[in-house]
């Protein structure tokens, strides 16, 4: 994905033309430590929850066009989006760009390996803010990227829909709700149905730096789940973040009809009238629901 992940090299090229906005997920503490020269701080990009309701979906594009509209995001700078590294935060600089894939931004990428690479490739660090003149954002939702919590219900009972679910294993067996802590939602377990990747599997992690695998290699991981690259598949985590992180790994191999269900668990579980399953996983057949 040589046009979604760049590396520090393409990086500095991209910065030396003048054209770039350079988005750092981290939190306000990390970010005024040190960050990239140039970069501006956007830690929403992280914490925001989504609910996935008309009023839900339209508060999360005003939220986020907003914001990038006031680090300068009009169309023509290509915004670059980096953590610590891609197994750090969930997944935070993949759930940033595709947020703005979601908006229609039409140049969006991710720094691969993130800080990390950036530093061990020499890359320097600065205290130093910047503040880009606020522009007009080019909003253009992309409806075919986004799965609410009704195409979720509605995938229960159509077989040609799979759902992927890559929390943790801890998440999963409905041992914890969030990695919020364990009672965060107010339900544990999982959708109906979902197969289980754990999301640090499509990545290679060595010396706390992480790369996503290979495409062969995670077409033959999907492949042990029945996902395949024809497939039409929704992920889904807690909030939308480590759902963003396979959403690259998979499109990355091929994959091309992938939706991300943002409001993800934490929505899925504060509906009572949600069906859930919890404990040891049984077979992952079609939602069935009941009659009478």
């Amino acid at each position: 994905m040589t046009d979604v992940l760049y590396t520090p090299d393409a990086l500095r090229q991209l910065q030396h033309t003048g054209n770039a906005v350079l988005i750092d997920v981290r939190s306000e503490e990390d970010f005024a430590k040190g960050h990239i020269p140039g970069a501006v701080n956007m830690p929403d990009i992280f914490t925001y929850l989504a609910e996935t309701s008309e009023s839900g979906l339209a508060s999360l594009q005003q939220k986020f066009s907003s914001l990038f509209a006031q680090y300068g995001l009009d169309g023509s700078k290509t915004a670059l989006v980096y953590e610590d590294a891609l197994h750090t935060r969930y997944g935070a600089s993949c759930r940033g760009y595709w947020i703005l894939q979601y908006l229609g931004y039409p140049k969006v990428g991710i720094l691969d390996g993130g800080l990390r690479a950036w530093q061990a490739s020499g890359g320097t660090l600065t205290q130093d803010v910047t503040h880009p003149a606020p522009t007009q954002f080019p909003l253009s939702i992309n409806h075919a990227l986004m799965a609410t919590r009704e195409d979720v219900f509605a995938a229960l009972t159509n077989p040609s829909i799979k759902l992927l679910d890559n929390r943790d294993k801890v998440e999963w067996l409905g041992e914890s709700s969030s990695p919020y802590g364990v009672d965060f939602a107010p339900r544990k377990g999982r959708i109906p149905g979902a197969v289980w990747i754990e999301w640090y599997s499509f990545m290679h992690t060595q010396d706390q730096e992480a790369r996503f695998k290979t495409p062969e290699e995670i077409r033959a991981l999907a492949a042990t789940r029945n996902l395949y690259p024809d497939d039409d598949i929704i992920i889904y985590c807690f909030k939308g973040a480590r759902a963003a992180n396979t959403y690259v790994a998979l499109a990355s191999a091929g994959f091309t009809k992938l939706r991300i269900y943002m409001g993800s668990w934490n929505e899925w579980s504060r509906h009572a009238d949600m069906p859930i399953e919890d404990g040891v996983p049984r077979a992952s057949v079609p939602y069935r629901p009941q009659q009478g």
